[in-house]
């Protein structure tokens, strides 16, 4: 099982910050990848429970991620629902407001389908590296 954890501190309310990060095609710019929602979620949040995007991270590649669990402002968790050589997938976004700043705690953990040696290793420092930019970034422009 690999995982990955870090948290980041944003200079701004709790509300902007869920909003950037869980909006699905919002978090496609942030990490430069083409993100789409292709089944709204419930209770009249698009990004919510139960919503499906597709993620296209290079040419011909794509997988799914369903959101398994959704509070507005809070927290969201999902899972990769279709075409990706991991299993047991889950990611947490936790976020919390400390003085009128957010604190996001960021979570994902996962097993690769394929005993290939180093895949899994590879495929976190992938996930740390390019995650960790996009909510840096993100971070910066409230500076």
């Amino acid at each position: 099982m690999q995982n990955i954890k870090f948290r980041q501190i944003f200079n701004a309310p709790v509300e902007q910050v869920f909003n950037a990060l869980c909006d699905h095609e919002n978090f496609g710019r942030l990490m430069g990848a083409k993100i789409e929602r292709i089944v709204d979620g419930k209770a009249g949040y698009p990004n919510g429970l139960h919503s499906v995007r597709r993620i296209a991270p290079l040419p011909l590649l794509s997988f799914e991620e369903t959101v398994i669990s959704y509070e507005p402002n809070s927290l969201m968790e999902y899972k990769i629902s279709k075409g990706t050589p991991l299993k047991n997938h889950k990611g947490r976004m936790q976020f919390s407001e400390t003085e009128g700043k957010t604190v996001l705690d960021y979570q994902i953990e996962f097993d690769t389908k394929y005993p290939i040696p180093m895949m899994g290793f590879m495929l976190k420092n992938t996930l740390e590296i390019l995650l960790g930019r996009a909510v840096k970034k993100l971070a910066r422009s409230y500076l």
